[in-house]
């Protein structure tokens, strides 16, 4: 569940980190919007969008005014902004800062690892994605060994004494992993999955958390009642603007899924991405780890597991279609592996929806991947016999499926044998 800014900034400054000054909240539909002239007795101040999405300065989402015609007219040209595709309900005002440089911080889980990972860099204010693209060397990314509640005094140091390095500051690098300890220390307390300050500024008052990013684990949200109830929250907010392209796809078609990779994610040159259609959530976690794991042992690390995904009890036959068109659908994807146990979910009902993807993309033209797997539990006779069918019927757009109905091999063979046949077919 992702905080708005002003609510995660509400938790750095418990947290002994510097932010602005608040000067309130302006809410659309709440009567008349304009902002007292006293407002900026103390100087310019930012009209910042409140919404659970970044990209907000791209869109216009945020606006420095130096006076009073200046306030209310970004105030009302921000609430009626949508961006990506959200509207924006309210806006932040807070004072101004002069700054003479900035920086990133950041603390989240490394989805190769499951390990914790401090993240900085001295060029703050912008996409640390396009940064990670563009400049790698301008990154630090350091593993925290275990799961500490504090972050480590040496892991502070280095990363203080980088960016005091990057930003030309020498003399700030205590205060820098004084920030890293305390943005890593709220990290833990909060069960996050990502918190960061982008960007970090240097100020001649010393360093200024001037925007917040914050996102706690849904399965951890009983334990931050406290918190959230400090905040005013008082129910699971549902965050419209967190899930990816895929997740909401999955999620209109009924079926539980999960992007293991951010949006912009792209492979590394020789890596083979495998999507995953298991049998069960369970199963589908597993799955996760074998792939990673044979991927390490039998094909120099270079195999990548893609997605989590479920297809619920009982599935139709649109909607094993559609598990797969999406994987298909994503050019990232490789290989396709599934091994289904039938037990409330009938074989027979999966084979027709495999099939039944697979003949309509290649009637379509469109793009399909090899597809690997095993079946076995209810329905498996009618499965056996349809499958046997429809590779007599329609052997061309069943050509690149390798299932077998009634295969009893463990998992980690089936993948194994999976990713060979790849790597046989792509000459690699």
């Amino acid at each position: 569940m992702r905080l708005y800014e002003h609510e995660a900034k509400r938790v750095f400054a418990k947290r002994g980190l510097r932010v602005p000054e608040s000067l309130g909240l302006l809410y659309k539909g709440c009567g008349e919007l304009d902002v007292p002239a006293e407002v900026l007795d103390g100087g310019p101040v930012m009209v910042k969008a409140q919404v659970l999405t970044g990209g907000r300065g791209k869109a216009g989402g945020v606006a420095k005014a130096s006076t009073p015609e200046e306030l209310n007219a970004a105030v009302a040209r921000i609430l009626d902004l949508r961006i990506k595709g959200f509207p924006v309900e309210a806006v932040l005002v807070e004072r101004a800062a002069s700054y003479r440089g900035a920086c990133y911080l950041g603390v989240t889980t490394d989805p190769r690892t499951a390990g914790l990972v401090l993240i900085a860099s001295a060029a703050g204010g912008v996409d640390i994605e396009e940064v990670a693209r563009n400049r790698p060397e301008a990154i630090l990314k350091l593993p925290v060994a275990g799961n500490p509640a504090e972050l480590p005094a040496a892991d502070a140091e280095r990363a203080g004494a980088f960016l005091a390095e990057g930003l030309g500051e020498p003399d700030l690098a205590p205060a820098l992993a004084d920030a890293a300890s305390r943005l890593f220390a709220a990290f833990q307390a909060h069960d996050c999955k990502v918190l960061e300050i982008n960007p970090l500024l240097v100020t001649d008052e010393g360093l200024l958390a001037a925007d917040a990013k914050m996102v706690i684990d849904d399965n951890a949200l009983y334990r931050q009642a406290r918190l959230l109830d400090e905040l005013g929250i008082r129910s699971k907010r549902h965050d419209v603007a967190e899930p990816t392209a895929n997740e909401r796809r999955a999620a209109k078609a009924g079926f539980f899924y999960v992007d293991l990779h951010p949006e912009d994610w792209k492979p590394e040159p020789g890596q083979v991405v495998v999507g995953l259609v298991p049998g069960g959530a369970g199963y589908g976690i597993f799955s996760i780890d074998e792939v990673r794991n044979v991927g390490d042992r039998f094909f120099d690390g270079r195999v990548v597991p893609f997605n989590f995904m479920d297809s619920g009890g009982g599935p139709t036959l649109a909607r094993v279609a559609e598990m797969f068109h999406l994987l298909m659908d994503d050019p990232r994807v490789d290989l396709v592996i599934t091994s289904r146990f039938g037990g409330i979910s009938s074989c027979d009902t999966f084979i027709r929806g495999l099939v039944r993807a697979l003949r309509e993309r290649h009637a379509d033209g469109r793009r399909v991947v090899r597809v690997h797997g095993r079946m076995v539990g209810t329905d498996l006779p009618a499965a056996r016999a349809f499958l046997e069918s429809a590779m007599r019927e329609t052997p061309e757009a069943l050509a690149r499926l390798d299932i077998t109905v009634g295969n009893r091999q463990i998992m980690a063979e089936v993948i194994k044998e999976g990713l060979r046949r790849h790597f046989e077919e792509v000459g690699a």
